[in-house]
C-alpha cells in the first residue's frame, strides 16, 4: 500500500469518497441490495462489497438499484468479512448497542467524520453492515475498530438495512461537503490527531497485517501461559482495543511481531520442544 504522501511528480491516489466502501454482510433479502446502492449513489458513494450474500445476482437487487446498476455491477464479493476489509485502515461496525463485545460507540455523523478524516490522510475505510434478522456476530463485530449506533426510537428501533445505509451515506456526504479535505485533521488508527502530526516513514498498519498480530499474539500468550487457566477472550479482547488505540504502523507490527516471535522460540525451549541456543566457543 501507498505511503500517505505520495512523491512529488506521483499522480494522486483515489479520492477520499472512493476510499469509502459500504460492505453488506450475509444480506438475506437481495431487493436490499438493490436499495443499499440506489442509497449510496445518491450520496456519491460507489464501492459497494458484498459478504457472502444469500441470493445474489437476483432480479429484485437490479429492480430496487433504480437505475445504480452501474453500483452493483462495479461491487466486488467475498466469502468472508476479514477478506474484504483486509486493505483498511478503518473499520466501523453499523450495530445496534451491544454488550457481547465492547466497542466505541459513535453518533452517525462522529462515525462519518472520523471515516472522512482517515479517507483524507491516504486511507481506506469500511462501513460494515450485518444480516437483516441478526446483524454482525461476535467475530465480525471483532474485525471492527468501533461501532456507529443510529439512535432510533426506542420503541421501534428495527431499521431496515437500505435505510441504515442511506443514514450513513448522507452523514458522509454531509461530512464531505462540509470539511474540504484540506480542512480534515488527520487520523490515527480512526481517531482524530490531538496537537501536532507526527510525521510517519511507515504507512498505518492495514487490517490484514493487525490481525496477523493478533493471531500471533494469541498464540504467543497460550505458549507462556499467560492466561494461567482463565478464559484467553476476554484478555484477547482488552488486548486488541489497546494495539488498536495505539495506531500502529507497518515497521510497528513487524517489530512487535519480532518480539513475540523470540518469546515463542523462548517458550519452546523451556518446554523442551527446541534445544537450547550453542553457547559460543572460547
Amino acid at each position: 500500500m501507498a505511503s500517505d504522501s505520495p512523491p512529488a511528480g506521483a499522480s494522486p491516489g483515489p479520492s477520499p469518497p472512493d476510499r469509502l466502501r459500504i460492505v453488506l454482510v450475509g444480506t438475506q433479502h437481495p431487493g436490499n441490495i438493490g436499495s443499499a446502492a440506489r442509497a449510496m449513489k445518491t450520496m456519491g458513494l460507489s464501492r459497494l462489497v458484498l459478504v457472502a450474500p444469500e441470493r445474489y445476482p437476483h432480479p429484485d437487487a437490479v429492480a430496487l438499484a433504480a437505475g445504480a446498476v452501474d453500483v452493483l455491477e462495479a461491487s466486488t464479493r467475498f466469502e468472508t468479512l476479514a477478506e474484504a476489509v483486509s486493505d483498511c485502515r478503518l473499520v466501523l461496525g453499523c450495530t445496534a448497542r451491544s454488550r457481547r463485545i465492547a466497542l466505541e460507540e459513535l453518533s452517525p455523523r462522529a462515525g462519518a467524520a472520523r471515516a472522512l478524516a482517515t479517507t483524507v490522510g491516504g486511507g481506506d475505510v469500511a462501513l460494515v453492515f450485518g444480516r437483516e434478522r441478526t446483524g454482525l456476530d461476535n467475530d465480525e463485530l471483532q474485525l471492527c475498530h468501533a461501532a456507529i449506533h443510529i439512535p432510533a426510537n426506542p420503541d421501534y428501533s428495527s431499521l431496515n438495512l437500505a435505510a441504515a445505509v442511506q443514514v450513513l451515506a448522507y452523514e458522509l456526504r454531509m461530512a464531505s461537503l462540509q470539511e474540504p479535505a484540506h480542512g480534515v485533521a488527520p487520523c490515527v488508527a480512526g481517531r482524530p490527531a490531538e496537537g501536532p502530526t507526527e510525521v510517519r516513514g511507515e504507512p498505518p498498519a492495514t487490517h490484514a497485517e493487525l490481525e496477523g498480530f493478533f493471531s500471533q499474539l494469541a498464540d504467543t500468550l497460550d505458549a507462556i501461559d499467560f492466561h494461567k487457566g482463565r478464559t484467553p477472550a476476554a484478555a484477547i479482547r482488552k488486548f486488541r482495543r489497546l494495539f488498536l488505540r495505539a495506531g500502529l504502523d507497518a515497521r510497528e507490527v513487524r517489530l512487535l511481531r519480532g518480539m513475540l516471535a523470540d518469546a515463542q522460540r523462548m517458550a519452546d525451549i523451556a518446554h523442551g520442544r527446541l534445544p537450547p541456543p550453542r553457547k559460543p566457543a572460547d
